[in-house]
């Protein structure tokens, strides 16, 4: 049975944080919350304890996780190098919603490395979080809190509903303020490389490293270094399809739920208006896609707008917008 666990609002003397630190020591997982969305922590120094992660979500072997540190000393730690780029965007961004991909060292299990030699750190700018990787005192692996591919979790009741009987303790705090996963660079590689877009631009990070910064993953193929990869991810339960913003949508069925960016929903649809501010189309996303009618059969989802401010919300519609696999 999964346990609830309430954070208070000091979380320094949380009662509810020391015994989510407790299960966490003894190997345990505890789905937490953090600025991005809730993430499914258990310590990443034990093979025992990842494992349990990987089988509550139903996750791929071959997918790698996030280790959770509380600042850029700690991170230090967990890696073999750290350039010099990588201080400065921990200086700039940590504590916050960027993952550096780095040479692991050794210590972290190669479970959460995926058969890989480099991990993604990130100081989480939650203060329960941050409360908890102090309480514990230890690095953790944490993807988001559901099962695998199916949507990310931003408040306490969606880990619930997703993994209810599957993991030890759900640390609730309240929703997410972020609303959506991290942006991942890769710093081990001659030419920074931004492997999963978030709301950390490249821009921001080029502004930060003074060097330019590509996209895109060129290990395709071959082991991952960033989560987030697989072709289908962040789906919801039922079809999500992509329309051309702006586009005049006349008779839906009366199952369909539609989404759209800055533009109104038509008079009698079923739907909901994201703003045309992207983190706060963002932070509202998931929650939204959480939340439909149970009557719904289909989602239609606006293309985002242009630029890259909005690419991590591209990258998410996309990928949840794949059809699934037969087989």
């Amino acid at each position: 049975m999964t346990i609830m666990l309430r954070a208070q609002s000091e979380p320094e003397r949380d009662e509810a944080i020391l015994r989510a630190a407790e299960i966490l020591a003894s190997g345990g997982t505890v789905a937490i919350p953090t600025e991005t969305v809730y993430g499914l922590a258990a310590r990443a120094d034990s093979d025992e304890a990842v494992a349990r992660i990987y089988e509550a979500k139903g996750r791929p072997s071959s997918n790698p996780l996030i280790v959770h540190v509380l600042d850029e000393s700690s991170a230090r730690k967990w890696a073999r190098e750290w350039p010099s780029g990588a201080a400065r965007l921990a200086r700039a961004y940590w504590p916050g919603p960027l993952t550096i991909v780095v040479p692991a060292s050794e210590g972290i299990s190669k479970l959460a490395l995926a058969g890989g030699d480099t991990v993604g750190l990130r100081a989480p700018a939650h203060p329960v979080a941050a409360a908890l990787l102090r309480s514990c005192g230890l690095p953790l692996a944490a993807p988001s809190a559901n099962r695998s591919t199916e949507l990310s979790p931003t408040t306490a009741q969606h880990v619930l509903e997703s993994l209810d009987g599957r993991i030890d303790a759900i640390l609730d705090a309240g929703p997410c303020d972020v609303g959506i996963e991290s942006t991942v660079i890769d710093m081990s590689c001659t030419m920074p490389r931004v492997l999963r877009p978030g709301m950390i631009s490249p821009g921001m990070i080029r502004q930060v490293l003074g060097e330019d910064v590509t996209a895109g993953d060129t290990n395709s193929g071959a082991i991952a270094r960033s989560p987030g990869m697989q072709e289908r991810h962040y789906a919801p339960q039922v079809e999500l399809s992509l329309i051309l913003r702006g586009s005049v949508v006349r008779d839906l069925p009366s199952n369909a739920f539609l989404v759209r960016f800055g533009d109104p929903i038509p008079n009698g649809q079923l739907g909901a208006c994201l703003p045309l501010d992207p983190a706060e189309a963002a932070r509202l996303l998931f929650a939204t896609l959480h939340d439909i009618p149970e009557s719904t059969r289909v989602i239609l989802v606006d293309d985002p707008p242009a630029g890259e401010q909005w690419d991590a919300i591209r990258d998410r519609l996309r990928r949840a917008s794949t059809p699934k696999q037969n087989g």
